[in-house]
């Protein structure tokens, strides 16, 4: 489990290419290493990945096909770098929200507003998605738990929706970095999943038992 409260950026620092196959290897510094193992559970822009090899800074992942179909991780190259967070523990403070790191679908960045202090970053994401995304709710943009601003329905008829980020933010993660036409990952917030995708199934059952 993470809580979208990102611990800083990783440079990637090499990638390794097979057939419908990735390994990425980025560069770790010793805080965000402390007690890390073999088989251990990092999001990378907000995607569950294991560890499968430690050499002093650097840490390398496997990427299947599923991810490199579904993320944004199949695009990156050596130099990026991503979104960091170690796996929560009992215990420990859940300052966002709960989030899995399975990744749902990617949003492109549809335009960016600045003003005094901030920046407003407006996303598209597909339609099917748009029955679980509120205003005032919880999204996992590349791995941060972010609020929903507003939602509007873009004349393609795909759903546009807004995040307000603050000045930390933007100093501890990649979103500084974005710009239109880019591509972040999306995770819904599965409470919110959960609750939509009931309340469709209880009244599908109803209409088909009037």
């Amino acid at each position: 489990m993470f809580t979208g409260i990102v611990q800083g950026v990783a440079k990637v620092v090499a990638v390794r290419e097979l057939e419908a196959f990735r390994v990425h290897v980025i560069e770790l510094p010793p805080s965000m290493r402390v007690g890390l193992e073999l088989g251990a559970s990092v999001a990378h822009n907000g995607v569950c990945l294991t560890v499968t090899a430690i050499e002093d800074d650097n840490v390398s992942f496997d990427l299947m096909r599923e991810t490199l179909r579904l993320t944004n991780l199949g695009a990156i190259q050596p130099g990026q770098y991503v979104n960091i967070e170690r796996a929560a523990r009992f215990g420990d403070e859940i300052g966002g929200h709960s989030m899995s790191g399975h990744i749902i679908s990617m949003a492109e960045v549809a335009s960016i507003e600045e003003a005094p202090n901030n920046r407003r970053l407006w996303f598209t994401l597909p339609e099917r998605l748009g029955r679980f995304v509120f205003e005032k709710g919880y999204i996992g943009v590349d791995g941060i738990s972010l609020t929903i601003g507003d939602v509007r329905q873009a004349e393609s008829g795909n759903i546009e929706f807004s995040v307000n980020l603050i000045p930390e933010t933007l100093s501890r993660t990649t979103l500084k970095d974005r710009a239109p036409g880019d591509f972040v990952n999306i995770e819904i917030d599965p409470q919110t999943q959960v609750i939509v995708e009931t309340v469709e199934r209880v009244l599908s059952q109803q209409r088909g038992n009037s």
